[in-house]
């Protein structure tokens, strides 16, 4: 065994995000991916960080959590953001990008690098020797995730992610449909299918009566709260979507030059143009179901699904209890959890614990100190979110202000935000000089 090696299970966002840090500090380092051999019920490609919901990394705003986050993992050279930076395809003031030349540029940078060997197989149960980092993700495999409660020494927690279906540019009728952003910001980056009160509440209780994939017997339903299945957030009410997903606000339909009574939008998938993702449609509904209903929209008369939504299974650690803020496993500070088996959501979140976990190894390895981002930080927000031992029901969280520490004082919310964030840059400008990063 080569010295100062690192083990990395999983070869996500999280798991290629800390390959990369730790590689970078001189780290040899085995990165443990069991596709093409075995495949998840989400995962369709062999290449390394595969997106498997949206194609949207959102907001780049820096008076935005998200756009903040993007931009402390860009001054800490995030390998996730280069990709994406480098595969982008247009959606207004959002970062969304061709997936398929996103996972192809990280797998590439791995590949390429001398001090990373992947190594194609699945991992069914801990490592007992070296330093660790356990990044499976949402779709932990049973037998590890098994291993995984033997090592915690309780019941891994679930909810399940739903994936928005994909239909073909061609496909949609420009007669109706039309392109815009709402307020006119970010210019014609959507397709936007408008609808009348009418043809809303049929649509509405097409989706309230669809058949759904059912679970099976000893599956609990915990949807994420910020990725409820569309169905699930038309059984709270008639006019919920209109409120939500659905909401016109901000758009003006050409053809009437009014405001719809509500829009669906769809936003490029890749960067050709020839797919367009339906925004905030996750679903479990059949695929037959899917097309029947979805067919119902305006505009989407005769739509061609390139990929229909499904539903997918997210496991996830009750880290408050388990880990340290550094990611290490209290009684086994070998083993780093990083990803969104921690109990962050969203990629980019799961790709900024990737690289805390990789460089903390690193610095493991390296005999130096182990680091911890300031909590006034994106990254330091987050880490108090899966370290919070106050937690009572530990739930997954996408980075927003609320994780922040207070400002104080009063003022305008995007006041307060912009604030927010310039300390937060200026702590982590402080924070890289004091570790000379």
């Amino acid at each position: 065994m080569r010295d100062k090696q690192l083990l990395i299970v999983g070869g996500g966002l999280a798991g290629c995000e800390a390959a990369w840090q730790a590689s970078c500090r001189g780290i040899a380092v085995t990165l443990f991916e069991m596709k093409p051999k075995r495949f998840s019920g989400a995962h369709h490609s062999p290449l390394l960080g595969e997106l498997v919901c949206s194609n949207s990394l959102k907001s780049e705003a820096l008076d935005s959590a998200p756009g903040l986050l993007k931009e402390e993992l860009r001054r800490l050279n995030s390998l996730i953001i280069r990709a994406a930076e480098e595969s982008r395809v247009p959606a207004g003031s959002a970062l969304a990008v061709d997936r398929e030349v996103f996972s192809r540029l990280i797998t590439e940078a791995l590949e390429a690098r001398d001090e990373v060997e992947i190594i194609r197989e699945e991992i069914t149960s801990i490592p007992q020797q070296g330093m660790v980092i356990i990044a499976t993700g949402p779709l932990t495999s049973d037998a590890l995730a098994r291993a995984i409660m033997e090592l915690t020494l309780s019941r891994s927690l679930a909810f399940y992610d739903a994936i928005s279906p994909i239909v073909t540019e061609e496909s949609i009728n420009f007669d109706v449909a039309f392109k815009g952003s709402r307020y006119g910001k970010g210019g014609a980056d959507y397709i936007n299918c408008p609808m009348n009160r009418e043809e809303y509440y049929r649509f509405v209780q097409a989706v309230q009566g669809g058949q759904k994939v059912p679970l099976h017997a000893f599956e609990e339903a915990m949807p994420f709260e910020g990725c409820l299945p569309i169905e699930d957030l038309a059984e709270r009410g008639d006019d919920t979507l209109a409120f939500g997903p659905m909401k016109p606000v901000g758009l003006i339909d050409p053809r009437t030059g009014g405001q719809p009574f509500a829009v669906v939008q769809l936003r490029q998938e890749n960067k050709e143009g020839a797919l367009y993702n339906i925004v905030g449609f996750q679903t479990k509904l059949t695929y037959p179901e899917q097309e029947r209903i979805f067919r119902l929209i305006p505009g989407l008369e005769q739509a061609e699904f390139a990929r229909h939504g499904s539903l997918h299974r997210n496991t996830f650690i009750d880290a408050p209890r388990l880990l340290q803020g550094t990611l290490q496993f209290k009684k086994d500070p070998r083993i780093f959890f990083a990803g969104q088996i921690t109990g962050v959501e969203g990629y980019m979140e799961s790709t900024a614990m990737g690289l805390l976990a990789g460089v903390n190894a690193a610095h493991t390895l390296n005999g130096q100190e182990i680091i911890l981002p300031p909590r006034t930080t994106a990254m330091g927000a987050l880490v108090g979110h899966i370290t919070n031992v106050y937690a009572r029901d530990y739930q997954p969280m996408n980075i927003n202000f609320g994780l922040f520490p207070p400002l104080g004082g009063t003022g305008r919310k995007g006041e307060k935000r912009r604030f927010m964030a310039e300390r937060a840059l200026r702590d982590l400008e402080a924070w890289k000089d004091s570790i000379g990063w």
